[in-house]
């Protein structure tokens, strides 16, 4: 093991953007993960992290040689030290763009084996890269003080100074004096309400109270996504949407799409990319309050059928009471990869927005024996969405048509959508 370069200084050039909102260096034959710099800048890097591995991470401390890409950063929070929210913040949004398309690229030739140029695109309302977002969960610290977590850490930055959501958001919740350990969810929704929900704190199992390493952190992960208590503060904690002329009212801290204009541009996608045509059948997996299976709804008709699979029972109510006027449509409540069992009607075509960690092997080959001609696939992540992609080649479908979208802006995020059908 080497020394510890933990807290040195170290003069550096950046390299290629990499996965995770960072630039690769290189020092005395170690590579280093420098965030808050761009490719080809010259700058001194604070190590902030060194496991002695072949790799340490470090923080651009000062920029020696700055890029033609660098900007004001439009975080006051997100700097060295601070909180985890805004990687590109000091990126221009083209600039930002450009990184992340790299990125998608690279995920998916080292991880698929494609060879493809990804241009990821602007979406709607994304302006110059703050305001974009319409709901935000916080942290609330020791004393009671809402804020972001800072980037690898479980410490709080309560500045609420994040310019990813209007300000109006962030109104009095610093003056109130929350429960030490709980999340806020605050929502501006579509109607240009706000709400504010407090979810109580996780009950924590001794492994997540006192361990500092990965089984802790696995351990607080497991707790924090338990179901919690909720408590509506501000608002009434159920929000509206609009997706096409349509509108879901869901538990504001049920799922939708953080950038205002996600829901739309990918429901569009998803209507132009869906395979399907009347009296088909379709699945919409992962499904939430049943957004793409409505869109679903349009091409098989009402001689045709579609399945909505969610584990949330509640947004599956939701999404019920929603699309009401359309018979063909089901909700089935479940985990996706104990549900192929009770799909028993053909799909034309199915529909995947699995979470950030992507479908996985089990459900890709499930779906395969039931060999839908045609999948569509969003995801939030570009390695998942590459390792799902490479799953579904292994299985026999071909990626034809992909498109990923800037959904977080100032951030290093992105959302990769593709369609694959069978060779």
């Amino acid at each position: 093991m080497s020394e510890s370069w933990f807290g040195l200084l170290l003069e550096v050039e950046l390299g290629a953007p990499g996965h995770g909102g960072f630039c690769v260096a290189r020092h005395d034959g170690r590579v280093m993960f420098v965030r808050h710099g761009l490719p080809g800048e010259r700058v001194l890097a604070k190590v902030t992290e060194d496991r002695g591995g072949s790799f340490c991470r470090a923080d651009a401390v000062e920029i020696l040689s700055a890029s033609p890409d660098r900007v004001d950063a439009r975080c006051p929070i997100s700097g060295p030290g601070g909180s985890g929210c805004c990687d590109y913040s000091h990126a221009s949004a083209d600039a930002g763009r450009r990184l992340k398309s790299f990125v998608v690229s690279e995920q998916l030739r080292r991880v698929a084996g494609i060879e493809r140029e990804v241009q990821v695109e602007e979406l709607p309302g994304s302006g110059d890269g703050t305001g974009w977002r319409t709901r935000v969960r916080l942290a609330v610290d020791s004393g009671g003080r809402p804020g972001y977590h800072r980037y690898r850490s479980s410490s709080i930055v309560t500045e609420l100074t994040c310019p990813q959501m209007d300000s109006t958001a962030f109104e009095g919740l610093a003056d109130q004096q929350w429960r030490p350990g709980a999340e806020l969810q605050v929502v501006l929704d579509g109607e240009g309400e706000r709400h504010v929900v407090e979810i109580a704190p996780a009950q924590l199992s001794p492994t997540g109270r006192r361990s500092p390493g990965r089984r802790g952190a696995a351990a607080r992960r497991a707790a924090s996504s338990r179901s919690r208590p909720e408590k509506a503060v501000i608002g009434s904690g159920r929000v509206t949407e609009h997706v096409s002329n349509r509108a879901w009212t869901l538990d504001a801290t049920g799922f939708w799409q953080a950038h205002r204009g996600a829901p739309q541009v990918y429901t569009d996608v998803v209507g132009d990319w869906a395979d399907a045509t009347a009296g088909d059948g379709a699945w919409d997996l992962y499904g939430g309050v049943g957004v793409f299976a409505a869109a679903l709804a349009d091409r098989v008709g009402p001689s045709g059928r579609v399945t909505s699979v969610e584990f949330s029972r509640r947004a599956a109510e939701d999404g019920r009471s929603a699309l009401q006027d359309l018979p063909q449509v089901s909700f089935v409540p479940g985990r996706v990869e104990r549900s192929f069992e009770t799909l028993t009607e053909p799909a034309a075509v199915a529909v995947l927005d699995p979470p950030r960690a992507g479908a996985g092997r089990d459900v890709i080959e499930a779906l395969a024996v039931r060999s839908p001609r045609s999948v569509v696939h969003i995801g939030c992540d570009p390695a998942s969405f590459a390792r799902d992609v490479s799953l579904y080649r292994a299985v026999g479908y071909e990626l034809i048509d992909m498109r990923a979208f800037d959904a977080f802006p100032s951030t290093s995020h992105v959302e990769c959508i593709g369609r694959f059908v069978r060779r």
